[in-house]
C-alpha cells in the first residue's frame, strides 16, 4: 500500500512510462517489419506488448465490459465489474480491442514499411511521419503516451465509484498532475508526428471522456478497472487514427 500511495503522488509520470514502452515496442515492431509480413509482425508486436506490460489493464477492460453489459442497478453493475469471473461482456470488449489493435498495428506497419507510400504535407503532416525510416517506432511511442495521458484525464475528472486500489490514484490526481502530463505528452507527440501527434493525443483524451461518461452512467464513478480499460481503448483509438490518416495519405 505504501508503494501504491507513492505511485499515486507521481501519476504525472505516466506519460514518461509511455515513452519507455513505446520505444521498446516500436523498436521491436520496426525490426519485425523488416523481415516479416506485416500481419505476422503485428502479432509479434501485440505479444511483445502484453509480455512487457502485463495484462492488468486488459483485465480491467474485461471487468469494465462485464459491468457495462450487466442488467440492473448501479450496485449490481459494480458487483459484476468486481466479480472475478469473466462474463460475455468482458469477452466481447477484449476481443474487439485486440482485433482493433491488430488491425491498427498491421496498418501502421504497412504504411511505415511500404516504399510506395506517398509522402506529402497534407492534413496534420501525419503521412510524412508514417513514411520516414523508423516511423512505426514514432507512432507506437506517441500512441503509448496518448494512452497514459488518457488515464490521467479520466483520473483527474472522474470520481471514485467505490474504495479500492484505483481510488488511491483517483484521489491523488488533480489538475496539476493532468497539466504536467498534458504538457509533456503534447511535446512528445509534436516531436514524433507534428500536428498528427496532437491529433492522436486529442483522440485519446476524447475517448477518456467517453469512457468517463459511460462509467458515470453505469457505475456512478470510476475505478481502477475503468482506468485500465481507458488505457487499452485509448491506445487502439490513437493507433487507428494513425493508420487511417496514413492510409489516406493525409
Amino acid at each position: 500500500m505504501e508503494g501504491l500511495a507513492a505511485l499515486g503522488k507521481r501519476v504525472y509520470l505516466f506519460p514518461v512510462i509511455g515513452v519507455l514502452i513505446g520505444v521498446l515496442i516500436g523498436a521491436i515492431g520496426h525490426l519485425l517489419g523488416l523481415f516479416l509480413p506485416s500481419g505476422i509482425a503485428a502479432v509479434g508486436v501485440i505479444v511483445s506488448l502484453y509480455y512487457l506490460t502485463g495484462i492488468n489493464h486488459l483485465d480491467g477492460l474485461a471487468d469494465f465490459g462485464d459491468g457495462v453489459v450487466a442488467h440492473g442497478s448501479r450496485e449490481k453493475k459494480v458487483s459484476a465489474m468486481r466479480d472475478v469471473s469473466l462474463g460475455i461482456g468482458g469477452v466481447i470488449f477484449c476481443v474487439i480491442i485486440v482485433i482493433g489493435l491488430f488491425t491498427a498495428v498491421n496498418e501502421v506497419l504497412e504504411g511505415a514499411m511500404s516504399s510506395a507510400g506517398v509522402v506529402g504535407s497534407g492534413a496534420m503532416g501525419l503521412a510524412a511521419g508514417l513514411n520516414q525510416g523508423g516511423s512505426f517506432l514514432m507512432v507506437m511511442l506517441a500512441s503509448e503516451v496518448c494512452a497514459k495521458q488518457a488515464m490521467l484525464t479520466i483520473s483527474t475528472f472522474g470520481k471514485s465509484s467505490h474504495p479500492g486500489l484505483g481510488s488511491i490514484m483517483i484521489d491523488e490526481t488533480g489538475l496539476r498532475e493532468f497539466g504536467i502530463g498534458l504538457v509533456f505528452s503534447s511535446a512528445v507527440c509534436w516531436v514524433m508526428l507534428a500536428e498528427g501527434g496532437l491529433l492522436l493525443l486529442g483522440s485519446a483524451i476524447g475517448v477518456a471522456f467517453i469512457v468517463l461518461r459511460t462509467a458515470n452512467r453505469n457505475f456512478g464513478g470510476i475505478s481502477g478497472d475503468v482506468i485500465g480499460a481507458t488505457n487499452e481503448i485509448a491506445r487502439v483509438v490513437a493507433l487507428l487514427v494513425a493508420g487511417v490518416c496514413g492510409g489516406c495519405g493525409m
